[in-house]
């Protein structure tokens, strides 16, 4: 796996360089240096350090530019500022201590074509106020490919409601919940509560 590290800061560098997931990566300080590497060689994954090189990333947001599998660290993520970046397209944002098997659980997702958050922020992605927040299109889908049941699921997990919670509001066993989230996800084509929040949103 190639991996860019984009961080001014040289603390955070030497730090990353130290977890296994991150020790043969390519660094750069400057949003120069990154599009000179984006264009030098193939990579898999880009991870920036965001407390030191916001302004320039979100330069490079607000000019249109597209960095593939890009993934924003910060010392004290906000869910809010991690909803904004998924917006923008990153593929993952989370806290840039996390320990070496959370960077590679992380790596993993983001690889396989899935957006990876923390709970917290995958709560804030799904809460909605009720289903008329959904577009004609999304309540569409959801009619044309769900029964009434997962339908009926899919609204709890825009509520942002663990399985647990929604077993109780159907009297039903969280198994029973799971499986029909397994069904869900497989109607849909995603696979993970985040890409369904993001389909239908």
């Amino acid at each position: 796996m190639n991996i860019i590290i984009y961080s001014a800061d040289i603390n955070i560098i030497d730090e990353w360089k130290k977890k296994e997931p991150l020790s043969g990566a390519a660094f750069c300080g400057d949003a120069d240096s990154l599009l000179v590497l984006l264009k030098k060689e193939p990579y898999s994954v880009v991870i920036a350090d965001y407390d030191s090189v916001a302004p320039e990333l979100n330069g490079l947001f607000a000019s249109g530019t597209v960095i593939e599998n890009l993934i924003v660290l910060e010392k004290a993520p906000e869910a809010i500022t991690g909803k904004s970046l998924i917006f923008h397209g990153i593929k993952a944002y989370g806290n840039s201590r996390m320990l070496s098997h959370h960077i590679s659980q992380m790596l993993k997702t983001v690889q396989n074509g899935n957006i990876w958050s923390y709970p917290e922020l995958t709560a804030l992605l799904a809460k909605t106020k009720n289903k008329k927040n959904l577009s004609i299109e999304a309540e569409q889908l959801l009619k044309n490919r769900l029964s009434q049941k997962e339908q009926e699921i899919v609204h709890f997990i825009l509520e942002g409601l663990t399985n647990d919670a929604i077993a109780q509001m159907l009297n039903i066993t969280p198994r029973t919940v799971k499986a029909h989230i397994t069904s869900i996800f497989s109607k849909l084509h995603v696979n993970d509560r985040l890409s369904l929040v993001l389909l239908v949103k």
